[in-house]
């Protein structure tokens, strides 16, 4: 049964209201000023309110405006009882989050009428906010699969450590890294356009594809030959309009050798040289679209050599694309820049990477999924 809050400091108005409404089938409880009227919606939760503009202390332009406010109540439905008739009183209710107006005198049939409306727009709202829920924990159900998909920290040589943090829409990030004998290093991260399980689920085709080496005909020794194998499988065409960026690349731990290509990936950046001391920021990149947006285009590899005591970093753009405080978008370049400089100061850990882009940013969440891979290649070792 809704639950119906009457407001209005005149005993005859409140005693008229809740007979009519109770007589609609409608459970009705009483205030005799704002300040009562507002202590009671936040233990009622009434589906509607009911409430006099003009009463003495806390009028019912703030009692709307506390309402309003309070997220346990944003579905209720809020009618403002006024004999004001003017343009602007009905602006500075509408401004003051009102929903609706019924004039004095009342008539009883337009009272009826304006509340099967109100009751009818609050279980609409109602259903959508559970609709929404919904959707929220089937992507955090989402979110915490692909998660389980991806690979444990590797303890090396060379040692990989992750970090992937969904935003708040699930998107289409994805890596891993796995020997395709004992000594070469497979390691990619992938990006599928868009948000949500729709691009979700290519992602992980993609990672299952890639772990079980199912591509016909690919040498995964060869990162080119590897990405055109995806695109000759993933075309936009028949997989839903998606297409991702990806980059990838095979270590030979014997030969401190590294070979990669990318597609329309943001580069892989090594970074060399020793700490306290001047480093090299090295980007690692190739010419090279998106998988999926044409069936011919052509990837080519490229390698160099990594000297001990390197760390490579391969990342998503989610990692540099992020709202200043100050309205500028934060670049490549800046992300780069920060990589080098704490490298040099020895505080290269994830944590330090991750705390130093929110405080950026200035806020704790992403805009979009943001997925970071850091491989140390130690000194003394391959």
């Amino acid at each position: 049964m809704p639950r119906i809050l009457v407001i209005d400091d005149d005993p005859v108005i409140r005693l008229v209201l809740m007979r009519n409404l109770q007589k609609q089938g409608y459970e009705v409880a009483l205030a005799r000023n704002g300040e009562e009227g507002s202590e009671l919606a936040s233990q009622l939760r009434p589906a509607l309110i009911i409430c006099d503009w003009m009463m003495p202390g806390r009028d019912g332009l703030e009692v709307c405006r506390q309402v309003k406010a309070n997220p346990d109540l944003s579905t209720t439905f809020f009618i403002l009882l006024t004999s004001r008739g003017e343009v602007e009183d009905r602006v500075r209710g509408l401004d003051s989050g009102a929903d609706d107006f019924l004039s004095k005198p009342i008539e009883m049939n337009e009272l009826k009428a304006r509340v099967r409306a109100g009751l009818r727009l609050h279980q609409l709202t109602q259903d959508l906010q559970t609709q929404k829920q919904l959707l929220e924990a089937e992507l955090a159900e989402a979110a915490d699969y692909v998660r389980s998909l991806l690979p444990p920290p590797l303890l090396g040589p060379p040692a990989i450590n992750t970090c992937f943090i969904p935003s708040r829409q699930l998107g289409g990030d994805c890596f891993d890294y796995f020997w395709l004998d004992p000594d070469y290093l497979a390691i990619y991260l992938l990006d599928v356009s868009g948000h949500g399980l729709g691009s979700a689920l290519p992602s992980i085709s993609v990672l299952n594809l890639l772990r079980s080496q199912s591509l016909p005909g690919v040498n995964f020794y060869l990162p080119d030959r590897v990405l055109t194998g995806l695109n000759e499988t993933f075309q936009m065409s028949g997989h839903n309009e998606r297409y991702f960026t990806i980059w990838y690349g095979v270590y030979n731990k014997t030969k401190r050798q590294l070979v990669y290509a990318s597609a329309g990936h943001p580069p892989a950046i090594l970074i060399s040289g020793e700490a306290d001391a001047t480093t090299t920021a090295k980007r690692l990149k190739t010419a090279g679209l998106p998988i999926g947006m044409f069936s011919d285009a052509q990837y080519v590899s490229d390698r160099c050599e990594v000297e001990a005591g390197s760390s490579l970093y391969i990342f998503s753009d989610g990692i540099y694309e992020i709202n200043q405080p100050d309205g500028e978008t934060w670049t490549l370049d800046g992300f780069v820049g920060l990589l080098s400089d704490l490298s040099q100061a020895n505080n290269i850990s994830l944590d330090t990477v991750l705390g130093s882009v929110r405080a950026i940013g200035a806020k704790e969440t992403f805009d979009d999924d943001l997925s970071l891979l850091q491989v140390s290649f130690a000194q003394g070792s391959p």
